[in-house]
């Protein structure tokens, strides 16, 4: 059985000088160990539940559970709760703050006051684990959009979280560095954090998710396996969501094709060329 590593319940959240509330009785589970998806348009919610997530935002109505236990809003337990659950916003630029590359991958762990000799081994890492070693007395002004992504998350993951949340992270990437980012994410993954990842490009979320969340107007309206969200075409296009170009070109194919490809609609176009190497259709 799946254990909840953060879990959201029934989540009421109204800005100060707000028209309404941003999340509306939200409810909604993430399952340790996967990659997730938090599917959404623009506004729907996802960046404040992100911003509940490690307790920047405390909850007006409804309760955060970290492995099951309420989170608790005090000084303490919320930086041991920041160390826990990391978490990089959209805009690199908001969470950039050190002069060079490797003073701001330092930040936490000095906060932290580890010893000096701790803090130099995990930068020296974590500059190696993100190809940042020749940028390190780089100033960060002088720094791409995508090595700043990059050096936000490095900065993220240095504290050795057990989940990791993502507001848009390909945003405003290209094709080549939202791949290098997808790898970055496979390798987090493989040891042994949990990450979930806010977005709305449908291509991005089904290819690489193993737990969809799909929120509409600060409330949840599904989560599970991708290829059961795949298959309700009518929710996802109710949503304006639309559909990942794979399934329109899943469907253009014969309906003997897809019989004998297994009927599942394949989430990549690597697993659709293997499919069809396999099973030859034509």
């Amino acid at each position: 059985m799946t254990s909840r590593l953060l879990e959201f319940i029934d989540l009421q959240y109204t800005y100060p000088g707000g028209r309404g509330p941003v999340l509306s009785g939200l409810s909604l589970w993430i399952p340790e160990g996967k990659k997730c998806v938090l599917l959404g348009r623009n506004g729907c919610g996802k960046s404040t539940l992100f911003l509940h997530g490690n307790g920047i935002i405390e909850p007006q109505q409804g309760q955060v559970l970290w492995k099951g236990k309420p989170l608790v809003y005090k000084r303490a337990a919320l930086q041991e709760m920041t160390q826990k659950v990391g978490l990089v916003f959209q805009d690199p630029e908001h969470q950039l703050i050190a002069s060079t590359v490797a003073e701001d991958i330092s930040y936490g762990l000095c906060n932290q006051k580890l010893p000096v000799d701790v803090i130099r081994a995990k930068v020296e890492k974590v500059l190696d684990a993100f190809g940042l070693r020749e940028l390190a007395e780089a100033p960060i002004h002088h720094l791409s959009l995508g090595q700043k992504r990059r050096l936000a998350l490095a900065g993220v993951m240095v504290m050795e979280p057990e989940l990791l949340l993502l507001d848009e992270p390909t945003a405003y990437l290209d094709r080549y560095q939202t791949k290098n980012l997808l790898r970055e994410l496979d390798a987090i993954h493989r040891q042994g954090t949990t990450v979930l990842m806010a977005t709305h490009d449908m291509d991005i979320a089904f290819e690489w998710a193993e737990w969809i969340c799909i929120m509409d107007e600060g409330r949840l309206v599904f989560a599970g396996d991708p290829q059961e969200a795949l298959e309700n075409r009518d929710m996802l296009e109710s949503l304006h969501l639309g559909m990942p170009l794979l399934v329109d070109v899943w469907e253009a194919l014969p309906e003997q094709w897809k019989r004998e490809l297994g009927g599942n609609i394949p989430r990549s176009v690597d697993e659709l060329r293997k499919m069809l190497s396999v099973q030859r259709v034509w």
